[in-house]
């Protein structure tokens, strides 16, 4: 296993442990498999762990593994903040309380604000005192290192990695999403200020290894490297020295196991030129499925109306990877839960987008039927209730 350094200089193995994929069935989380998996990732030299208040059960299971193996102190549990379920301060120490039940510990290693899409989650966070709850926190030795969690846009992501003196972040960052969400930009902007880098979706939860277009998958095994899919999206990772922690959710020995071997021999620098030009045709082909050729280019913008339109089709053609439902997830996250609002039903029909987009794309036909996939009704309603839930 290789390590990379948290801000003071202690060592976090590139491979961290996601932990809200274990195997589960009707009677809940498969306890014995878990630890099985669980205890593999530590002998091989893992010592990152996350979860969170909302994936149902894990902090439990963590909680008992950890004590019943008596590792607690070997390794680091990183565990969220439920923001979004915040509206006063008493509510910090409840939920951080519970939280350190479930996990049979007095301390949490790294905490974060969990799911930041806008500056103004931060700041109804400061409204109730946060700064001086983490302040205590951190002195009475509870919490060790405090960062977030985003699933926004870079531009937002910056302004709360602006917004206070963080020891950590955690952003969705692969291959597909290099310039979407927080994005290489955001990687780089907290690499210059020190920041580590946990990475989630890594593989885009499996997607990137197993529902790739048929012929990517006879490109990448067609390679003398011998990579599978899964190696190339994460050594493409660990090529990139601002990463420090890529996260994988793993549920079976075998992907334990192998995902280890690659966490042991892939560092800064470990792609080929070769290597590079397989990921930029692999993404090609991807783009091949696309249903939109919009470039993210972003001359369409802005929009007057503040539709976020490169957003919009960039979800609109992940239906070609996620599907309808993963794609439908994405947008109501990166898009939905923006701080002003960016839907094409906000479309005036000025015609400006059309006037400067490269690509001749008639815009505004493309975003009213990007729209209709991914905000049906009960989207629509969902994402409704959320705004008002999360945005408050």
């Amino acid at each position: 296993m290789k390590y990379r350094k948290n801000r003071s200089g202690e060592d976090i193995s590139v491979l961290g442990y996601g932990c809200m994929r274990f195997t589960s069935s009707i009677k809940g989380i498969d306890i014995d498999k878990a630890e099985k998996e669980l205890m593999a990732a530590y002998q091989n030299g893992v010592n990152y762990y996350d979860t969170a208040y909302v994936y149902s059960g894990s902090e439990v299971l963590l909680g008992e593994i950890f004590e019943r193996n008596g590792i607690r102190d070997k390794i680091n549990i990183a565990t969220k903040l439920p923001q979004y379920l915040i509206s006063n301060k008493s509510a910090l120490d409840r939920y951080f309380n519970e939280e350190l039940k479930r996990l049979r510990t007095d301390y949490v290693d790294y905490y974060l604000m969990h799911h930041m899409t806008a500056m103004n989650q931060w700041q109804k966070l400061l409204s109730l005192g946060i700064t001086d709850w983490i302040r205590q926190r951190k002195e009475d030795g509870r919490i060790r290192n405090i960062g977030f969690s985003y699933h926004g846009n870079s531009e937002d992501f910056i302004e709360i990695l602006n917004a206070y003196d963080w020891d950590f972040c955690q952003i969705q960052y692969n291959y597909v999403d290099e310039h979407t969400q927080a994005g290489r930009e955001g990687l780089k902007a907290a690499a210059e200020k020190g920041i580590p880098v946990i990475i989630m979706e890594p593989l885009r939860g499996g997607k990137l290894v197993n529902l790739l277009p048929q012929n990517a998958k006879e490109l990448i095994a067609s390679q003398d490297t011998g990579y599978s899919p899964a190696e190339y999206g994460l050594r493409w990772l660990w090529d990139q020295p601002e990463v420090t922690c890529v996260l994988s959710g793993m549920n079976s020995l075998e992907m334990v196991e192998e995902n280890c071997r690659i966490a042991s021999e892939a560092e800064a620098g470990c792609l080929s030129e070769n290597d590079f030009k397989v990921i930029e045709e692999v993404k090609n082909i991807i783009k091949e499925t696309e249903l939109v050729g919009c470039t993210g280019c972003g001359y369409c913008m802005p929009c007057p109306k503040g539709i976020d339109i490169p957003g919009l089709f960039r979800c609109y053609n992940l239906t070609a990877i996620d599907g309808k439902k993963g794609a439908r997830f994405e947008y109501a996250q990166s898009i939905g839960l923006k701080k002003e609002p960016a839907f094409a039903t906000q479309c005036i029909s000025c015609g400006k987008c059309e006037k400067h987009c490269p690509q001749s794309i008639p815009v505004r036909e493309k975003i009213r039927e990007a729209d209709r996939i991914l905000r049906p009704l009960p989207y629509r309603i969902g994402i409704s209730v959320a705004r008002k839930f999360m945005l408050r």
